[in-house]
């Protein structure tokens, strides 16, 4: 998976149309998600397509696998992912998930309706680290 800092300095770069293409790549180059996890448990709530997030890994490196039944949406959960993915626990636990993602301006880029649930997935990430940092 490409790094965050990465992704922004080719979002940066691009317009319209080809930042919606480089969501659908990086949606694309999400680790599969095995269908027996796309559960109840692992949906998360309050976006307008099915994204489920699956939290694995350990203190020292959370793992996130990630889906979503939306192009769009599966690129906005993979950028969501990139920010936190592979790093420790407690660094996820307290890190600015939305400021990391500040750059993207997904709020002036993207509908309401496809950004609405953003919200929901930076908390969940966030609440799963927390929980691994607590023990």
């Amino acid at each position: 998976m490409r790094t965050l800092s990465d992704i922004a300095e080719e979002y940066e770069f691009l317009e319209g149309d080809e930042r919606y293409r480089l969501l659908i790549e990086l949606g694309r180059e999400l680790e599969p998600m095995p269908d027996a996890l796309k559960t109840d448990a692992t949906l998360v709530r309050g976006c307008s397509a099915q994204v489920w997030v699956y939290p694995t890994g350990e203190t020292d490196r959370l793992h996130f696998l990630a889906d979503s039944n939306a192009a769009i949406t599966k690129g906005i959960v993979a950028l969501v992912i990139a920010a936190v993915q592979d790093r420790p626990a407690g660094e996820v636990a307290a890190m600015d998930v939305a400021e990391a993602l500040a750059p993207f301006d997904l709020k002036n880029q993207l509908s309401s309706n496809r950004t609405q649930g953003v919200p929901n997935m930076i908390a969940l990430v966030r609440e799963h680290a927390a929980r691994i940092a607590a023990g």
